[in-house]
């Protein structure tokens, strides 16, 4: 038993090659995330090799010192999957890839596939609950919960496996989600890049300004916050939404018309995209984060107390871990408008004195349990802890 102790950890300090894989490397947490590992392998000595459907982040892999490989890893189509584990097979043997970490449901099962007639490993990460309308959808989701080991960036996520898909406490590992403090410190933001974006939001200078950051889509409450608006006592906001629509051009259409019936233009600006969201946030008085279903992690009320704004989310899902109510931020109830429009007003009514001890105890809540670091370390972590494993069986 000592021997094999032995080997195991000799073989958990060679270099390992680990092959991560996402349906896409376009904006998102997940995609952020598989960037910061790709990077940390690559610092720590380790070979790094990222598989999807490609997108603007490719560059990003290959600056860290990573090796993208083109696949079409986003395709739902059944003989497609099956032909994805194929091609991951081959590049296993090819990079002789010690571990395949798949991060969606579709990759999943063509990793699983894959690992199957392999000498890899296999664990997913599980980065936020699915939902289950038939047994066919919920047998198509179990691909993340099929891991040797499987990653869940919040406790809430780790419930949902273990409720939902019966995954065995002991193969689930927690790993917040890391922000890069380097990029969100409130020291790092210029005034001419505020001035700059406010003047393309259309923002006076001294302005209340709230903001909604998430891309367009219903669930993350955007029409709830519009709502909202006409029931703050506070009349002198401006709130700006900014993320992109994916496509969901009528939903777009529909959040205008909202603001058109409730005579808001004035007020409430759509504003897509924001390459620099550190200023957005610095640019904010409160930091709102609406979702009607619960976020696997909250990414948006984590940036935000890491700027040290005011931050107000829903009280459901990885909010309700993220947010310390009443210190760092306060929680709010789903798709609740006149509860939102109470916090909103609550948080602009605060004295300097208390919101400089809101951003402190904010800021130091985001250093202690949000860090990139901490993130990539644990899951270095658990790619060791798997190799481990597979040599002691």
């Amino acid at each position: 038993m000592a021997s094999v102790k032995r080997a195991a950890k000799k073989q958990s300090q060679k270099q390992l090659t680990v092959m991560q894989v996402i349906p896409n490397l376009g904006a998102g947490g997940a995609e952020q995330t598989t960037v910061d590992v790709t990077a940390a392998l690559v610092a720590a000595g380790h070979r790094a090799v990222v598989v999807s459907n490609g997108g603007p982040r490719v560059l990003e892999i290959q600056r860290a010192g990573g090796l993208h490989v083109e696949m079409p890893v986003h395709s739902k189509n059944p003989l497609t999957m099956w032909l994805n584990a194929k091609r991951l097979r081959r590049l296993i043997r090819k990079h002789d890839v010690d571990i395949v970490h798949a991060r969606s449901r579709a990759p999943a099962w063509s990793c699983f596939w894959a690992c199957e007639k392999s000498r890899a490993a296999f664990l997913t990460t599980c980065h936020a609950p699915f939902n289950v309308k038939s047994e066919l959808k919920r047998h198509y989701n179990s691909s993340i919960a099929r891991g040797e080991l499987v990653i869940a960036n919040s406790e809430f996520v780790a419930h949902y496996l273990v409720k939902e898909y019966e995954v065995a406490q002991e193969k689930i590992r927690v790993i917040p989600r890391g922000i890069p403090m380097e990029k969100f410190s409130p020291a790092k933001v210029r005034p001419d890049h505020m001035l700059r974006l406010a003047q393309s939001w259309r923002i006076p200078e001294v302005s209340t300004v709230v903001l909604l950051p998430g891309r367009l889509t219903r669930w993350k409450g955007q029409m709830v916050m519009i709502e909202a608006m006409t029931q703050l006592k506070h009349k002198d906001v401006y709130c700006v939404m900014v993320g992109d629509d994916q496509g969901r051009s009528d939903y777009r259409m529909d959040l205008e018309d909202m603001i058109h019936a409730h005579q808001l233009e004035d007020r409430v600006r759509i504003m897509g995209h924001c390459d620099d969201m550190a200023v957005a946030y610095m640019l904010a008085d409160v930091v709102v984060s609406a979702s009607l279903e619960p976020e696997g992690f909250g990414r948006v009320a984590v940036e935000g107390q890491a700027m040290g704004r005011p931050v107000i989310a829903t009280d459901i899902g990885g909010s309700k871990e993220t947010v310390i109510p009443g210190q760092t931020g306060w929680l709010v109830p789903p798709n609740d408008p006149a509860m939102l429009a109470k916090g909103i007003d609550f948080v602009l009514s605060l004295t300097g004195e208390e919101k400089n001890n809101l951003a402190i105890a904010a800021m130091n809540h985001a250093h202690t349990y949000y860090t990139k670091e901490q993130m990539t370390h644990a899951t270095l972590l658990v790619y060791h802890e798997l190799l481990e494993m597979k040599h002691a069986r």
